[in-house]
C-alpha cells in the first residue's frame, strides 16, 4: 500500500501535464510543436521518476566490502556490538 500511493499520484500529475496542458496551447504557427513538447517533457519527466523510484525498491548493486577491510575497520573503530562475555 505504500508503494501505490506515490505511484498513482505522480503518474497522475504527469498525465494530467502531458494529456490537460496540450489542449490549452493557444493558436499559432508552433502550436504542434508546442503541443509536442509538453507531452515529449511530460513523458521524459515520468519515465525518468519511474525508473528511479523502482531502482530504490531493489537495487541490484549493494556495498562489497573485502573481508580484510571490514576485519581492519573493525579493529581500528571498535566492534560495533560490544562483547558481553
Amino acid at each position: 500500500m505504500g508503494i501505490l500511493i506515490p505511484l498513482v499520484s505522480v503518474s497522475a500529475f504527469w498525465a494530467l501535464i502531458g494529456f490537460g496542458l496540450p489542449w490549452i496551447v493557444p493558436k499559432g504557427p508552433n502550436k504542434g510543436i508546442i503541443q509536442l513538447m509538453i507531452v515529449m517533457t511530460a513523458v521524459c519527466c515520468w519515465m525518468f521518476w519511474i525508473m528511479v523510484f523502482l531502482h530504490q525498491l531493489n537495487p541490484l548493486i549493494g556495498p562489497q566490502i573485502n573481508v580484510k577491510t571490514i576485519r581492519w575497520i573493525s579493529e581500528k573503530w571498535g566492534d560495533a556490538v560490544p562483547n558481553n562475555n
